[in-house]
């Protein structure tokens, strides 16, 4: 077909003891916008690496327009025109947009042309509304503006075809929304995209052809016209039988509340006011969420409650005891539990093991006697007590946490910090990355915390999310809470606009 820009045929891509792609085919057209849909692990993620030349398979072929190519690198694959935004951007937050862009190009030469750069980069960034200042330093944009940094720099160093892997997990409601006007005036521009989403309406609202992995394999590519989201459902889990996310379920406050705060202020990582005179009060057996803008106070807030940020003004209350000063250690010890924004940066330890960083969870290891203090037995018993209390498949133990998927990553860490049966936990962003049947699991888990007393303060962008699991929502804006509703009385063109700066009606 004169239309066909890719053709993957027969990939297989093993890693030690797993098998991430079987004979996988894809084929992608010109000028569309192609989802790739699956479970966690389904190697989808593994796929795009393999295109990009980030990863080397050990059979198959590539097909770009009808030739074949092979693809040794990443830098392979932009001299050939492909580039991708990855879940975890890839720019120098100390360098300039300008300098993170010259970085993508090729020939720069001994002298680089930074006027010409610039130039480039506002030509881009005007055709498609993106405000992109060449001049700023990357450590002080939003991660939505840093998104399209990305995008920018893969336009100007020439890439046609632009892959995506998960590029809404980090974005808020109305970043979405733009994001997606994006796509559709790349592919007006004659791009194709291929992007990896595990929300189904984003694939509905964006998406020309679905292509569904299962386990290693591709199980069918159908148009996006001719196909509903039950039916994607289907062949993503195998089984049209998939559990709902559930109803919300009725809340209760039990006694004082487990975590207080009062007028706390606290500074950013850049020195300025990251959190600015929040009041707040999270009671046992509710779940409150907090909405907002990404970095508007919220890492800063669980800093805080974790003790590893200090509040410059303000007390901390847990479980009615004034906790200010406390350090971390007798902050967990307390009942805190925490699933963090990047739980590979604050969760994990990359270089130890599936097994290893279960144990991390056991914080009574310190006071049993003799060297090893860590119970191996018990690390490995939550492992299998996880798996059928909530159904959370667990990664084979023994392999490095860092060559997990981030949706296994991020099941792995909330299932440790679950284990703990914590009194106050924490969850931000909770199912980012995860398929349709974890995040029913998940949300089961949380409610089951809840109706066991627990407080927990729910962190997400995912407007639906919040809508469909919290009992009570909080919006913050530059660190201040700006507003406040019941769930059932979410209004959420409201939440945007409190989210956006606007005045509570």
């Amino acid at each position: 077909m004169s239309d066909v820009a890719l053709r993957l045929t027969g990939i297989r891509k093993e890693f030690p003891g797993v098998l991430a792609n079987d004979d996988v085919g894809l084929e992608v057209r010109s000028s569309e916008v192609h989802a790739l849909l699956g479970e966690n692990g389904a190697g989808k993620s593994t796929l795009m690496k393999v295109l990009y030349g980030y990863y080397q398979p050990e059979a198959g072929t590539i097909e770009l327009s009808g030739k074949t190519v092979e693809i040794r690198s990443p830098a392979a694959a932009r001299r050939l025109g492909i580039g991708m935004v990855f879940q975890s951007f890839m720019l120098v937050p100390a360098l300039t947009v300008c300098e993170n862009v010259a970085l993508e190009l090729d020939h720069l030469g001994a002298v680089p042309s930074w006027q010409g750069i610039a130039r480039q980069i506002r030509e881009v960034s005007d055709r498609y509304g993106f405000g992109v200042d060449p001049d700023a330093p990357v450590w002080t944009l939003s991660v939505g503006e840093q998104q399209r940094v990305e995008i920018v720099r893969l336009l100007v160093a020439g890439a046609k075809m632009l892959i995506f892997d998960e590029p809404t997990s980090v974005l808020a409601p109305t970043d979405v929304e733009a994001l997606f006007e994006v796509f559709a005036q790349l592919k007006a521009d004659g791009y194709t995209i291929v992007f990896i989403t595990h929300k189904l309406r984003e694939v509905m609202a964006c998406a020309d052809r679905v292509t569904v992995l299962r386990r290693g394999r591709s199980v069918a590519t159908v148009d996006r016209a001719e196909t509903t989201e039950a039916q994607l459902v289907e062949l993503i889990v195998g089984s049209a039988r998939v559990e709902q996310a559930g109803t919300r379920g009725a809340a209760r406050r039990d006694g004082a509340p487990v975590l207080e705060l009062a007028g706390v202020w606290a500074e950013d990582d850049r020195g300025g006011a990251g959190l600015r005179g929040v009041d707040l009060a999270l009671y046992g057996g509710e779940i409150v969420g907090l909405a907002g803008v990404s970095a508007n106070g919220q890492v800063e807030l669980g800093d805080v409650v974790l003790g590893v940020r200090p509040a410059g003004q303000g007390r901390v209350w847990l479980g009615g005891e004034d906790a200010t000063t406390w350090p971390t250690a007798r902050r967990l010890a307390a009942g805190v539990a925490m699933l963090p924004e990047d739980p590979m940066l604050m969760g994990a330890v990359g270089a130890m093991t599936v097994e290893e960083n279960l144990a991390l969870g056991d914080i009574d290891a310190r006071s049993r006697p003799g060297f090893l203090p860590l119970d191996w037995r018990a690390a490995r018993a939550k492992a299998a007590s996880l798996t059928e209390r909530f159904g959370l498949r667990m990664p084979r133990l023994d392999v490095p946490i860092r060559t997990l998927s981030g949706g296994n990553l991020q099941r792995l860490v909330f299932a440790r910090e679950l284990a703990r049966s914590p009194r106050l936990m924490l969850a931000y962003h909770p199912t980012r990355g995860l398929d349709i049947a974890a995040v029913s699991v998940v949300y089961d888990a949380l409610r089951a915390l809840r109706d066991a007393g627990a407080a927990i303060l729910v962190v997400s962008e995912d407007m639906d999310e919040l809508a469909t699991l919290c009992d009570r929502l909080l919006v913050i804006y530059h660190g201040q809470i700006v507003g406040e509703m019941a769930a059932d009385a979410v209004d959420l063109h409201e939440v945007g606009r409190l989210m956006t700066g606007g005045v509570a009606a």
